[in-house]
């Protein structure tokens, strides 16, 4: 029986890895074994333990559910509902990973993916090339509007996955003990800056190098002045065009690359949260119904852009799901950070721990200021590696925490048995 158990938790565990890492190339791969790896885990009778933030999570899920149950056309908002399932990471990965070691394998090999992903983006950036050249065009102005992808849909989705794996595997070199994956990460994480670099999506490079200073001021303070020096010889080399994309966040090349189409969004998501405060406008809402909102005085045709939603978190589910709600979410990001934060702190935390705490908390700072210009958490894809960082967090913290398993960061634990 104890071999059973045994197998049967190694099975979860493996299934997990596989959920997590397939996600860097397709949903529905990660999604099966997400569902296999959740009921593997109740067969094993193993407990089922959620990180301590909970609670918001919760109340996230159920003001969700009432906004969708006030929506003009809940039918329509169901998908939403349905991505509480992507929510599972967190549990099946904390249940399933128990110690730090294969919190970093799990770090470790999904990087190794990322890399895979980043290094074929990089031929769809030669390949780019060539075809402006081929057709006479502008590289800027035709590559802007049709970026690199890599093993995903869309060029916001590698930009989130390669700015989360750059800054965990930042953070595992940095402060992480000496290993033989240190010299094959360095050359991943080479290879992922690259992809990023060219990936030209402003918010993602301002979300990375925010994280990564967080990194490097705790790793040796006086290489954060690497940052704006390397900064500088970057847009004076200007490499593909990389210095007009930089200068284009205040001197946009006419409709090319306007940040005016997310003023317009701006305003109308204000306009809507100011008359449904409460509940919002209900689940996918916001992208059904935006360009109804756009203020009057907003001169036509509108700026190009893409109207699906209001390219900011912070007014995107305040506008679709309520105030309330939204604050839920975010009590729950802070929550995971003051965990985070508070733990690194300990003085029985290990270098190995510290880097995944620190990896963890330069992430979401990432998270959180691309936030500012695009709905990242609403990505599928970003948000399942998002939670399986945060996860991985939660692992650090507690297989080094003190033995009365007092403090603030305490696990839930759920047991399944099969005789109940």
């Amino acid at each position: 029986m104890l071999l059973k158990n045994l197998s049967f938790d190694q099975a979860a565990m493996w299934l997990a890895f596989a959920s997590v890492i397939s996600m860097l190339f397709s949903i529905a791969v990660a999604n099966i074994f997400l569902a296999a790896a959740f009921v593997v885990l109740l067969v094993s009778k193993r407990p089922l333990r959620f990180p301590p933030f909970w609670l918001p999570l919760v109340a996230f899920f159920v003001g969700t559910v009432i906004s969708l149950v006030f929506s003009v056309d809940p039918r329509g908002g169901r998908p939403a509902v349905r991505k509480f399932f992507v929510f599972l990471v967190v549990l099946v990965v904390y249940s399933t990973v128990r110690r730090l070691a294969h919190a970093r394998a799990l770090i470790l090999s999904a990087t190794g993916i990322m890399t895979c992903s980043a290094a074929w983006s990089l031929l769809q950036f030669a390949h780019k090339v060539r075809e402006a050249h081929a057709l006479g065009r502008p590289f800027y102005g035709y590559y802007t509007s049709e970026r690199i992808t890599g093993f995903t849909s869309h060029w916001m989705t590698l930009g989130g996955e390669e700015m989360i794996l750059a800054l965990m595997a930042s953070a595992l070199l940095f402060f992480g003990a000496s290993g033989w994956w240190k010299p094959w990460t360095s050359a991943a994480l080479g290879v992922i800056l690259a992809s990023l670099l060219f990936g030209y999506t402003r918010s993602i490079w301002l979300g990375t190098c925010l994280g990564a200073v967080y990194l490097l001021w705790l790793w040796k303070r006086w290489w954060t002045l690497a940052v704006p020096i390397g900064l500088a010889l970057l847009i004076a080399a200007n490499p593909f065009g990389v210095r007009e994309r930089v200068r284009s966040a205040i001197q946009p090349h006419g409709d090319t690359d306007s940040n005016e189409f997310r003023h317009v969004c701006r305003r109308a998501g204000i306009a809507m949260i100011k008359a449904h405060p409460w509940f919002g406008l209900g689940p996918e809402q916001v992208k059904a119904q935006l360009k109804q909102w756009i203020p009057a005085d907003v001169p036509r045709p509108l700026p190009t852009g893409w109207y699906g939603h209001l390219h900011n978190i912070y007014l995107q589910y305040a506008a679709e799901r309520g105030i309330p709600t939204a604050i839920a979410l975010f009590a729950m990001i802070g929550k995971i950070l003051y965990d985070f934060l508070r733990g690194v702190r300990r003085p029985e935390m290990t270098p190995e721990g510290r880097a995944v705490l620190r990896g963890a908390i330069a992430v979401t700072i990432g998270m959180l200021a691309v936030g500012f210009f695009e709905v990242n958490l609403g990505d599928s894809e970003v948000l399942s590696t998002f939670l399986a960082v945060v996860a991985c967090g939660y692992v650090a913290l507690d297989t080094e925490r003190p033995t009365d398993r007092g403090g603030e960061a305490a696990a839930v634990d759920f047991r399944f048995s099969a005789d109940t």
